[in-house]
């Protein structure tokens, strides 16, 4: 199945210049959205405890590939947004800068994790969601995510981490 003709491009959005990679046609094909479910999952059918899905978008792939790995699913949500004892990480926006924050709980120390996102892209968030499952003690084995824009060099941010995209632009 080919999975990057189902991603469609809108110009100028979300500001003139951008040319917006939408992957709502895909979600909006059951077949696509379990097709790349299962190739996410073939990749780390490795032991992993917990997958950490990043809000929002990266929920949508998070906790069927969760499902899929026989896994727990994590939400990592921008601050403020979990009602118990949280630890947060802070990363940079293009102006100004967000805080990433899981419950103290989330992940057991030593487990192995993988985090889940939709689009990689200057690798900010991947890499505030990586430092949060560090500080609680557990493993990050991978990242996974639907596309990734190479051009924004994302993958640097994340200094040797397995990133697993399953399209690239």
């Amino acid at each position: 199945m080919d999975l990057k003709a189902l991603i469609r491009d809108v110009p100028d959005f979300p500001s003139p210049g951008i040319v917006f990679k939408d992957i709502t046609p895909l979600l909006q094909d059951p077949g696509a959205v379990r097709h790349a479910v299962s190739l996410m999952a073939d990749r780390y059918r490795h032991g992993v405890d917990a997958v950490v899905g990043i809000e929002s978008r990266g929920f949508i792939f998070g906790a069927p590939l969760a499902l899929e790995l026989g896994a727990s699913f994590v939400p990592a949500r921008k601050q403020g947004k979990l009602p118990r004892q949280t630890v947060s990480a802070e990363y940079a926006l293009e102006y100004g800068s967000a805080q990433l924050e899981v419950h103290t709980d989330a992940v057991p120390p030593g487990g192995r994790v993988l985090l889940a996102d939709d689009v990689l892209a200057t690798g900010g968030t991947m890499a505030a969601a990586r430092d949060l499952v560090a500080r609680l003690g557990a493993e990050v084995v991978g990242a996974v995510v639907l596309v990734e824009l190479d051009f924004l060099n994302g993958r640097g941010k994340l200094d040797g981490l397995d990133v697993f995209s399953l399209i690239r632009y």
